[in-house]
């Protein structure tokens, strides 16, 4: 993935690196969409944070900013934020829309995994 800076850390995707990055990605990949004024985003980005080390290898967590990248959000019909897509061999394969706590990301994660 061209924007990961760390393995285990969250990567940052643009309109332009989506395709690549998410849906030719060999890992599922758990995209927030999130926004700068939206406080529920920056209650979570803690959680996704500790989430993608602790499933760094299985699954990607990327984060994809809303007011600068509106073509995929409007393309996946995203209409608040923060909303939790995840991709597995390219396609949706669950939507998680507004804040969750951790442990539910985890119960959605792991049932993904299976």
């Amino acid at each position: 993935m061209s924007t990961e800076t760390a393995v285990g850390t969250p990567i940052a995707v643009t309109d332009a690196s989506f395709a690549a990055d998410v849906l030719a990605s060999a890992l599922p990949v758990a995209v927030d969409f999130w926004a700068d004024w939206c406080p529920p985003c920056r209650a979570i980005e803690p959680i996704l944070k500790q989430l993608a080390a602790e499933y760094a290898g299985r699954i990607t967590i990327a984060k994809l900013n809303v007011d600068e990248q509106p073509r995929t959000m409007v393309q996946f019909g995203v209409q608040g934020a923060p909303t939790l897509i995840i991709f597995k061999n390219g396609h949706e394969v669950g939507r998680l829309v507004g804040a969750r706590t951790k442990r539910a990301y985890q119960e959605h994660f792991d049932r993904l995994l299976g």
